[in-house]
């Protein structure tokens, strides 16, 4: 093996694939060492090394030095294939360091194919890969088109492959097109706090400024809303709220609830739970569409929120209070001072610390174990039946769907040739019809909502039907066009 061949190839393979000229020489000694050990014997104590300056080789037999031609009787063909495959794997490393050190950057690529929901992107040195879960909800990606994403995982793939994985979908993507959109974020004049995000629907982002002169807000949303709308277009449209972040939660929680007006913020820091009051007119604006609003504001605040109007809670108060009375070794005393502290249903109280409950209560362990083990038995029965409940309003719902609608009259027939053929008719029709009529007006009641039984206390309030202005049930309509039209039958069988 020539010695400038060595040298040739390392510095081609370090220029090419950016692989270490030390690693290399490793792989090239190593495998120089082992097919010395093929002819030698394995237990041979061979020794091959390899000058980084002029490529010449060395090697030692148990401590004799092996000549030229010795050396070069070493199978060439197995120390080429040994140093190939050590070159895959130095390349398949190098690799692996350089992705892993982008975890949480954004990358940009060509989209090669997007088959099956998975998208393929060439980054240049290697294939990513985009999979249906981790691409906004409703986008559309089609080959030879330019995408960006974040690096979400790397790994080992089989054989010397590397699978770099990417993500539009990770709230990291939202703060990365933040940061390439905003230079004061970059400069460390204001910065991103937290982030919460639905892909492909609604993002929350707070954000703080070390000069109380500098608004982060405008700020983020530059002028006439330049910068927010940049990364709502890489978003796919995806609406984003930026909130002014507030080391206090009493200040942070009605910032990250906007725009519903906040009247009180009750904290529960032994559950970490944020009770918030509104006005009636402002409970369906504070919990939002499916209770999206809400669920965004806690994850921005890290608080376990729950919305809810004054004449609520003094009933989810009362409620407690009750419930928890009724637990044996539980006096009105210690229900009043659980609910003090936010614990509102057995749930709650099956998941308390047991010795914070025994320092509040003064009670003994073995009523506290045996309190909590009641509790979680009550919450159990409690899930059972509302999950019956929905059940059977969801039976119900599908029956109501599934109902042939009501008869109309049928018209005597035109071949009646005698007048009581026809007078019959006439009576039996509009006995039916007054029939169909007097059924319609009983099921029509029936027919109001479809909306299920909440699963929990949260979900209870959490249904935002008034802000979009829609009803739930358009049964009712076509129930009285055939009550019109079974009276307008009669009237005309009367005439």
């Amino acid at each position: 093996m020539n010695p400038q061949d060595i040298l040739r190839y390392v510095d081609s393979l370090h220029r090419d694939k950016n692989i270490d000229p030390e690693l290399l020489f490793q792989a090239i000694e190593s495998a120089l060492q082992s097919a010395a050990k093929k002819q030698y014997g394995e237990e041979s104590d061979v020794i091959v090394s390899i000058s980084r300056d002029n490529g010449a080789i060395a090697a030692t037999l148990a401590g004799e030095p092996l000549g030229d031609d010795q050396i070069g009787r070493i199978g060439a063909q197995t120390a080429k294939q040994v140093i190939i495959q050590k070159v895959r794997e130095a390349e398949r490393d190098a690799l692996m360091l350089e992705y892993r050190d982008q975890i949480g950057d954004i990358v940009s690529g060509m989209i090669g194919r997007a088959d099956g929901g998975v998208a393929t992107v060439n980054l240049g040195n290697v294939e990513a890969i985009l999979p249906r879960s981790e691409q906004i909800p409703g986008e559309s990606l089609h080959a030879n088109e330019r995408v960006r994403a974040i690096v979400f995982e790397v790994r080992p793939s089989g054989g010397n492959r590397v699978r770099v994985v990417l993500s539009r979908t990770r709230p990291q993507f939202v703060q990365r097109l933040f940061e390439q959109e905003i230079p004061e974020l970059n400069d460390g004049v204001i910065a991103i706090k937290s982030i919460s995000r639905e892909p492909g629907y609604r993002s929350k982002v707070a954000v703080s400024s070390e000069d109380q002169q500098i608004d982060p807000i405008s700020v983020c949303v530059g002028y006439r809303g330049s910068r927010i709308k940049a990364v709502r277009e890489e978003l796919a449209g995806e609406h984003i709220d930026v909130v002014r972040y507030d080391s206090d939660p009493e200040v942070l929680i009605p910032n990250a609830l906007q725009p519903a007006e906040v009247d009180q913020v009750l904290l529960c820091d032994m559950i970490g739970r944020a009770i918030v009051l509104v006005q009636e007119d402002q409970l369906s604006l504070a919990i939002g569409r499916r209770g999206q609003n809400v669920r965004l504001a806690s994850k921005l605040c890290g608080w376990d929120i729950e919305i809810m109007t004054n004449a609520e809670l003094e009933e989810q108060i009362e409620r407690a209070v009750g419930g928890f009375s009724q637990i044996p070794g539980i006096t009105e005393e210690i229900a009043q001072a659980l609910v003090e502290q936010g614990y509102l249903s057995y749930d709650d109280l099956s998941v308390i610390e047991p010795d914070l409950f025994m320092e509040m209560s003064g009670l003994s362990e073995a009523d506290v174990d045996r309190i909590v083990e009641t509790a979680e038995a009550k919450a159990e029965e409690a899930e059972q039946a509302a999950a019956e409940e929905r059940r059977v309003r969801r039976d119900q719902e599908r029956t109501d769907q599934n109902a042939p609608a009501p008869a109309k009259a049928d018209t005597p027939a035109a071949e009646a040739s005698t007048e009581e053929a026809t007078a019959e008719a006439e009576n039996a029709e509009a006995a039916e019809g007054d029939q169909s009529a007097a059924e319609v007006a009983t099921e029509t009641p029936e027919v109001t909502s479809t909306a299920e039984a909440p699963a929990d206390p949260a979900d209870e309030v959490g249904e935002p039907v008034a802000e979009e202005g829609q009803t739930e049930s358009e049964e009712p309509e076509p129930v009285a066009e055939a009550v019109e039209s079974t009276e307008a039958d009669g009237n005309k069988q009367e005439g």
